[in-house]
């Protein structure tokens, strides 16, 4: 097997289309000085243009024959290659973060896991100046949702009370290799300031996955066996409304009376 060859079992689909990788270099703006994770290299096309702006790139890579490709490749001091599973790994180990307080991170996510990745994510927001990801656009659509917006769930109401969101631009199919069935899009996130730590972060996550398990049904009865009438009133908060109707800061509300 060429090692080139992309893993269906790790979701890889290469970017390749060199415009597009110029656009994502632009919109990311690397500073000669700047701590970068990036994750899921592949092959390696996107890290040759962080390269050439950086002296400190760190890769992490999950496919041991794409860390070789990339080990052969790229055999300079600027750049770190860890074989890795980035859900599994501690972003702030030393051997990511190093000497810096803050790192910025950058990827083409595979689909598989970009919803599992982000909320990882989410748990280290007070080191992290920035995200610059590709997602498929679904994704996308649903980071970016508002109240009432068909899009709107569980991941627009956690990323809502922690990071700002920018959709930056879509992404043919025809960019990567193979080609996905889906359009992507390149977002920008940044951590919201005063960062923040949530409290009751278990009893949030959990009133929110509870609430969108039954988006359909009103909040009295989508968090019947979670929240109380009283607690609904004490929250200052409509019961009959159903579960797409609150914003972020309802549900931090809630969770917050509960504890």
């Amino acid at each position: 097997m060429n090692r080139n060859n992309p893993r269906k079992r790790f979701g890889q689909h290469f970017l390749t289309d060199q415009v597009v990788l110029a656009s994502i270099i632009d919109a990311f703006s690397p500073k000669r000085d700047d701590r970068v994770l990036e994750i899921g290299p592949g092959t390696g096309m996107l890290t040759e243009h962080l390269l050439e702006h950086l002296e400190n790139l760190v890769a992490i890579e999950v496919d041991r024959d794409m860390v070789t490709v990339l080990s052969q490749r790229y055999s300079c001091n600027s750049l770190s290659i860890l074989q890795n599973d980035i859900l599994k790994i501690n972003i702030r180990s030393p051997k990511i973060l190093g000497n810096s307080s803050r790192i910025r991170i950058i990827g083409n996510l595979p689909y598989n896991i970009s919803t599992p990745l982000l909320f990882h994510m989410f748990d280290s927001l007070d080191i992290i100046q920035d995200m610059l990801f590709m997602v498929q656009k679904e994704v996308a659509l649903r980071l970016i949702a508002r109240v009432g917006n068909r899009n709107y769930g569980r991941l627009s109401v956690m990323a809502g009370l922690r990071v700002e969101t920018d959709l930056l631009f879509d992404v043919a199919p025809e960019s990567f290799s193979p080609s996905p069935k889906v359009t992507s899009s390149v977002i920008h996130m940044q951590p919201k300031l005063p960062f923040r730590s949530l409290k009751n972060q278990k009893r949030l996550d959990m009133i929110v996955k509870t609430a969108f398990s039954n988006r359909r049904k009103t909040l009295r009865n989508a968090l019947s066996n979670v929240i109380t009438a009283e607690q609904f009133h004490q929250a200052e908060i409509d019961d009959s409304l159903r579960p797409e109707n609150l914003e972020p800061n309802d549900y931090l509300r809630l969770a917050d009376l509960t504890n």
